[in-house]
């Protein structure tokens, strides 16, 4: 009979034993559950960031957005924040749309044998302005910017020819200011190759120092390119810095004549 009851206490005990440990695994399972759950930031890509762009300034051209997913989606390594500690960090490749941003994607400075990548189809030009024509510095990697195109009319050149061939000199050749091109990527501005500039001449006298900034590199489809390449040569060029949602009139040519017309 003792030995009946022993048995007995002693299968309540493991029953009671084993419901405790389902109970407790039961409530671990529901917080792991509930915190794979929680919402997290992390930043995806919106548009394509070329490479050689800083942290901050995918942020603050939109290139980058900070979302919150669930935690259990988040990949290793996700970039959950940008302040001032990685905010100048260069992009080390060209990071492609609806992308999570990895830290790892990201470097104290540009590795490789180029500093910049050519967005897939599309080719990239150099233009040489001077400080007030690509907006100062406030033009930067992944900017988008306007290109104007200053030049004189083919009439205006025949008219020049033409007063100069019978020594009438009051004839103005006049010029006419138009865009060129209404939505240009920029992918790098100034020194971003990584090639050594060159140190002397063909003299053999010091080189000047290169002007950090004065190249702007953009990305443009050939047909475009072809367009541009053009106007540096046959024309001067200004950018402006282009706006959300800005309403650019491709068709508005402005000459002296129509300089104070609305």
């Amino acid at each position: 009979m003792g030995r009946r009851i022993v048995a007995i206490f002693a299968a309540v005990a493991v029953a009671l034993v084993g419901v405790a440990a389902v109970l407790l695994y039961a409530r671990g399972a529901d917080a792991r559950a509930v915190a794979s759950q929680q919402p997290t930031n992390v930043y995806v890509v919106q548009s394509v960031v070329p490479a050689g762009t800083t942290l901050k300034d995918a942020v603050q051209n939109g290139l980058i957005i900070k979302t919150s997913v669930a935690a259990k989606g988040v990949p290793a390594g996700a970039l959950s924040a940008v302040d001032g500690s990685n905010g100048g960090y260069f992009a080390t490749t060209d990071i492609q749309p609806g992308e999570y941003v990895l830290a790892a994607r990201f470097g104290a400075k540009p590795v490789g044998e180029k500093a910049i990548e050519v967005p897939a189809g599309m080719v990239a030009v150099s233009v040489a302005l001077g400080d007030a024509n690509r907006v100062g510095t406030f033009v930067t990697p992944g900017s988008k910017v306007v290109l104007f195109d200053t030049y004189t009319p083919v009439a205006a050149k025949a008219s020049t020819a033409s007063s100069s061939s019978s020594n009438n000199s009051t004839t103005a050749s006049g010029q006419s200011t138009r865009v060129l091109l209404d939505d240009v990527l920029v992918i790098a501005m100034g020194e971003a190759s990584l090639t050594p500039a060159q140190t002397t001449t063909a003299d053999g006298e010091p080189a000047p120092a290169p002007v950090r900034g004065a190249l702007m590199t953009v990305a443009l489809s050939p047909a475009d390119a072809t367009r541009l390449v053009h106007g540096i040569q046959t024309g001067t060029l200004y950018a402006a810095l282009r706006g959300t949602d800005a309403k650019i009139d491709l068709g508005k040519v402005v000459s002296e004549a129509s300089l104070f017309s609305k």
